[in-house]
């Protein structure tokens, strides 16, 4: 099975896992997958509430954006699947926590090799306004921890800075607030555009194949019986 070309294997997986799998769950995965996007991404800096990380990646689910970074320089990402309701399961999480690494500067470098512009999302650096944000690029957005807000590192290093309009008293949202903001923003932007921001057909097949693999409660078994019948 490692011998075959990846279009092959994925195909004969993609064939096989699929006999285990409700076809009202295929259809649904078929149509979420149309409206999955990697054209905006979320990077969440030393984020430590359970409870805000997990609405978080419930926004991004519910938002269609596949992938989240998460930065881990001095706090863990817990996730709490009392609030996700299984949502964190159907995204790519991306974890940068190395040690005597700056894992900000590291996200970075790496979101940026992907052709992503790093926009932080700061009240103090008021470049931009959530509701003149449009961009035409592959972005990915930053927030920071919850009080303390982005580092001078994550700020400092950005290609530009977005802030969202406040009426009252309180400098910023909460965290899990502005991301689902910010994201219902970007989202109608999307959905106005012609921007190619969908998924490649190979992106969609390989989360077809990943997915399908996640609905399945008994996979190592059905692995085992996958490589069986190729080894045969």
């Amino acid at each position: 099975m490692s011998e075959m070309p990846d279009a092959s294997r994925r195909e004969l997986e993609t064939s096989f896992f699929s006999n285990y799998v409700s076809e009202h769950k295929k259809t649904l995965f078929r149509e979420l997958l149309a409206h999955r996007t990697r054209f905006f991404t979320v990077v969440l800096e030393d984020i430590y509430q359970p409870q805000n990380a997990s609405a978080v990646l419930r926004s991004c689910d519910g938002f269609g954006i596949q992938d989240v970074h998460v930065i881990e320089n001095r706090n863990f990402f817990d996730i709490d699947k009392g609030v996700t309701i299984g949502s964190d399961k159907w995204l790519d999480v991306h974890r940068y926590n190395k040690p005597d690494t700056n894992n900000t500067l590291e996200a970075y470098r790496q979101l940026r090799e992907k052709g992503y512009r790093i926009v932080a999302t700061t009240p103090h650096k008021k470049q931009v306004s959530l509701p003149d944000f449009f961009p035409a690029e592959p972005t990915a957005l930053v927030f920071g921890a919850e009080k303390l807000g982005l580092t001078p590192d994550a700020v400092d290093h950005a290609d530009a800075w977005l802030h969202l309009p406040m009426y009252g008293f309180s400098e910023s949202f909460n965290i899990s607030v502005c991301v689902a903001l910010c994201l219902y923003h970007l989202r109608q932007h999307l959905e106005k555009t012609d921007i190619p921001w969908q998924l490649t057909e190979s992106e969609k097949s390989d989360l077809y194949l990943q997915w399908l693999r996640k609905s399945i409660r008994k996979l190592p078994a059905l692995e085992r019986k996958l490589k069986e019948m190729l080894d045969r």
